[in-house]
């Protein structure tokens, strides 16, 4: 069997949806949420569901030609190894400063890992995101996402 970069790609995307969709399932919820229609556990397990359908799509259809074969010459590990450390502090980040702020910052963060160093792209790319995806949870879909424990202890709450 020849393992292609697009059968490499499928697991890893099945393993994280997997994993994903078992986190989202650990997520708590208030009483009486559960009876809700759409809860705190719904949009992870939605997403977790596509995911593991559409990696396997991906493993069924991909392609087995001698040209697609797995070559891990090219690939910049050490970008890999950087944006796997960011996300790691942005997962340490939103306990301590909050969803947005930390959102805000991972963006940024990402985006000049991978090459953009203009301030006003960085920044026009980053907060609109940030803030609207804030806001949709939030504010539409009355999901609640604490501030941060440095904001309550600086601002109250």
């Amino acid at each position: 069997m020849m393992i292609t970069k697009d059968h490499i790609g499928g697991l890893v995307f099945l393993c994280f949806s997997i994993a994903y969709g078992y986190y989202g399932s650990e997520i708590v919820l208030f009483p009486g949420d559960e009876f809700q229609p759409f809860h705190a556990k719904s949009l992870p397990l939605a997403l977790a569901g596509l995911g593991i359908v559409f990696s396997v799509c991906q493993l069924l259809t991909a392609s087995r030609s001698a040209d697609d074969k797995l070559n891990l010459q090219g690939l910049d590990f050490v970008l890999m190894a950087k944006l796997l450390v960011l996300m790691l502090i942005f997962a340490a980040a939103l306990e301590w400063i909050g969803f947005l702020l930390s959102t805000i910052i991972f963006l940024v963060g990402g985006y000049w890992l991978l090459g953009e160093r203009r301030p006003k792209t960085l920044f026009l790319a980053s907060v609109p995101f940030a803030v609207g995806f804030w806001a949709l949870l939030t504010q539409l879909l009355d999901i609640y996402l604490a501030p941060g424990r440095l904001i309550t202890t600086v601002f109250g709450g």
